[in-house]
Order: C-alpha cells, then sequence, then structure tokens
C-alpha cells in the first residue's frame, strides 16, 4: 500500500466558511443562510468533472454529511433531521427549474475566497442562540451546512483529484 498523502488544503474553500461565520456573529441570518445553501451546491459542482449539480445529487450530499457519525438525536441540541428536512426543501425549491446546471454564482462567489487570508476558526452555534425562533433555526441550519462541508473537505474531497483540479481551475480563472 502506497504511503497516503497528507491532506491538501483550500483556501477558497475555507474562507467561504469563514465568512458564512463571520455573517451568523454579526446576525446576518439572511446573509450566512444565502450562502450557506450554496454549499452543498458548491461540494457536488466540485466533485463533477463539469462543475455541474443537481438537486437530487445535492440532497445525496446532505444525506451523507450533514449528521456527523456520531450523533445521537438531539443530545447536542441539534435536530438533524428537521435541519436536514429543511435544507432539502430548500433544494427542492430552488433547483426545481434546472435538473443540473453549473451553479455559476455560487462558485464566482467561492472563487473570489482565494486571495483571502483570514484563518478559519470555527463558529460555535450555542453561544448565539436567539431568542427569535427563526434566527435561531437559521444559525442551526448553517451550523449544521458548515460542520457537513467541513467534514466533506476533510474526509473525502481534500483527497478527491477532481475536487482540486476543480478548485485549481477555479482558482486561475479571472
Amino acid at each position: 500500500m502506497p504511503p497516503q498523502a497528507a491532506p491538501s488544503s483550500s483556501r477558497m474553500v475555507a474562507s467561504y466558511l469563514t465568512d458564512v461565520e463571520k455573517l451568523l456573529e454579526a446576525q446576518r441570518w439572511d446573509a450566512a443562510l444565502c450562502e450557506a445553501y450554496d454549499l452543498p451546491r458548491i461540494a457536488v459542482a466540485l466533485t463533477d468533472p463539469t462543475l455541474q449539480s443537481s438537486g437530487e445529487q445535492q440532497k445525496t450530499w446532505c444525506e451523507q454529511w450533514m449528521r456527523p457519525a456520531d450523533a445521537d438525536g438531539a443530545a447536542d441540541g441539534f435536530d438533524y433531521e428537521r435541519v436536514y428536512r429543511a435544507v432539502c426543501e430548500h433544494i427542492e425549491h430552488e433547483d426545481a427549474a434546472e435538473p443540473k446546471s453549473i451553479p455559476a454564482r455560487a462558485l464566482r462567489r467561492l472563487r473570489l475566497r482565494r486571495h483571502v487570508r483570514t484563518a478559519p476558526r470555527g463558529f460555535f452555534h450555542e453561544s448565539h442562540a436567539a431568542e427569535d425562533p427563526e434566527a435561531s433555526e437559521s444559525a442551526q441550519i448553517c451550523a449544521a451546512l458548515i460542520d457537513a462541508a467541513r467534514r466533506w473537505y476533510a474526509r473525502s474531497a481534500c483527497h478527491n483529484t477532481i475536487v482540486q483540479t476543480n478548485l485549481a481551475r477555479l482558482a486561475v480563472l479571472r
């Protein structure tokens, strides 16, 4: 068995996630939710050689990555099933018109993060539990999607040659 290479890191991905966390910290719930909802779209597109993404693929990604393997119900304060359903409903609503397409707007926003040098630092959704139920739900959805994207990148994408090639392609686009 050949020695496994050390995982790569992506400044674009890390900066994108940090930006969503900053929006959450600033309590800009709608902006954070908009950016977070693009995470499944971006992840699926990065795994495709043609950078395409479909709603069904995004739902499959969410099913695989949103719930941590060690999560047991709502013991950690998250109702993963409710959050998963909310994200899937959003995906169905957003991607109903185009079954498979290139998420150009989301990838463009990801690409713009390539020059940012802010170190990722994590977001603690518990400390921002809002009294407003809608804001609290938005924060939970964002936190679940950010955590899923981090797991996906660390466990899969950093070793995936298609993802790494697509990130490199995005980095050189003007």
